[in-house]
């Protein structure tokens, strides 16, 4: 399926720019190499899947001997697809280049570029901006994830079903040998990840990654990062713009000889997701990229939906059992509170800590094809709680002043009524006012 003008206009300017800034830095002859074939398959390279697999490289000229002669002999093996690796050294302070460029020399397929700065981000966005490959990889120096992951990493890419593809320390299955600090940090990050931004990925900062050329390009120009959030800055993108990521369970040793500073890294990723929120927030984070084909049926006679009745009708439910469970919990919270509080004050604060639950179930619920932010979208819940809270504030005090012996147990009937009406306004208002930005 052929991309709409402007979109191939926007990949074609993405790619001109990446490819003009590559050609500013110095850079190996050894860069591009031809793609190999790998032993377990007889198809010629020219009529395969083409994969560049990235090394990015920042002084390990003791590590990166074993990493490449390990990587080379499991993808000749193992790897049915035409593949070369190349090594990314970002501004190295030891012999790391020199010894790229000697085991390029040694095995086929290698190939080596120096940037002049320093930046695992840099040396990805440069590489992949400009690889000619169907799919484009990366996996850290050190091989701390099993490489029995690559072929399952790479292959829903080929086959199309996926835009990118991650390892997983985090995912059902997956096996880890680290110890308890980098564990609990790894685990919380993704937490805050997940809490913030509403993301559905698991591991943000696996250095195992993988994504179809064509989608990743135009997710490039959006990104900024060019240290270690750059992962998590992508995957954010990815998500945002409704792209499918593919979740590989892997094997993972720690290897206490790393380059990463956890605290700083910490920090920055941090203030990172910070930047995320508000270009989110800006629409800086919508990004125009090739149109995924529309699902379509495998059976011959299958009777269908339409395609706007079949969103509709997830829309109302799903609405519905937010609302159910919201006006629930609003009258339970409301019956608690008023023990020791006033109706008003009860139901002021039973309002606001459900319209904060409710604004932002329906966000990543109800209308998750949306590309509404968090700020846009609880601003709009902001105005709808004003409307709501002066509606069954009304409503309470109207039935206590017409009913001749008001009870607690009536008060709570009136409210939940109140509650259901002003629920049909909201859908109406969040459908049609606050999430009507559409992928």
């Amino acid at each position: 399926m052929n991309a709409p003008h402007e979109l191939a206009s926007t990949a074609g300017a993405v790619e001109a720019k990446l490819s003009s800034a590559l050609s500013t830095l110095p850079q190996s002859l050894t860069y591009p190499v031809p793609f190999q074939k790998s032993y377990s398959t007889t198809q010629p390279a020219s009529g395969t899947t083409t994969v560049e697999i990235v090394v990015p490289a920042y002084n390990e000229e003791r590590a990166l001997p074993g990493c490449l002669r390990t990587l080379h002999a499991r993808l000749q093996e193992e790897l049915p697809f035409s593949w070369r690796i190349t090594v990314a050294d970002n501004a190295s302070t030891d012999r790391t280049f020199e010894v790229a460029q000697e085991l390029a020399a040694e095995l086929p397929g290698v190939g080596a570029v120096r940037l002049g700065r320093k930046g695992k981000g840099l040396a990805l966005r440069t590489v992949w901006g400009v690889s000619d490959a169907d799919i484009v990889a990366y996996m850290d120096v050190d091989l701390s994830t099993g490489l029995s992951g690559f072929l399952p990493l790479i292959a829903p890419l080929a086959s199309g079903h996926s835009d990118l593809a991650i390892g997983s320390r985090l995912a059902p299955g997956a096996q880890t040998q680290r110890g308890i600090q980098r564990e609990f940090i790894s685990r919380a990050y993704n937490s805050l990840i997940r809490f913030t931004h509403g993301t559905r990925f698991s591991d943000g900062q696996c250095g195992f990654k993988a994504a179809r050329t064509e989608v990743v390009r135009p997710l490039l120009e959006a990104t900024r990062d060019d240290g270690f959030f750059f992962d998590t800055e992508l995957l954010i993108l990815a998500d945002y713009n409704g792209l499918r990521v593919h979740e590989v369970a892997v094997d993972w040793v720690e290897d206490l000889d790393s380059r990463v500073d956890v605290a700083r890294t910490s920090l920055r990723n941090i203030s990172g997701l910070w930047r995320m929120a508000r270009l989110k927030a800006s629409g800086g984070a919508a990004v125009p990229l090739p149109p995924r084909p529309a699902p379509i049926a495998e059976h011959p006679d299958a009777v269908l939906a339409r395609e706007r009745r079949g969103i509709a009708t997830w829309e109302i439910g799903c609405f519905l059992a937010i609302g159910v469970a919201s006006t629930a919990g609003h009258a339970v919270l409301y019956w608690l509170m008023r023990m020791w509080w006033s109706p008003l004050l009860a139901n002021l604060v039973a309002q606001t800590v459900l319209t904060v639950i409710n604004t932002e179930a329906n966000r990543r619920l109800t209308f998750r094809g949306s590309l509404t932010g968090a700020t846009r979208a609880h601003t709009g819940g902001i105005f709808l709680f004003a409307f709501s809270y002066l509606v069954t504030v009304g409503a309470v005090a109207a039935y206590r002043a017409l009913a001749s012996s008001p009870s607690r147990i009536s008060e709570v009937f009136v409210l939940s009524i109140a509650c259901c009406l002003v629920t049909i306004v909201r859908f109406v208002a969040m459908k049609f006012a606050v999430f009507t930005r559409r992928r």
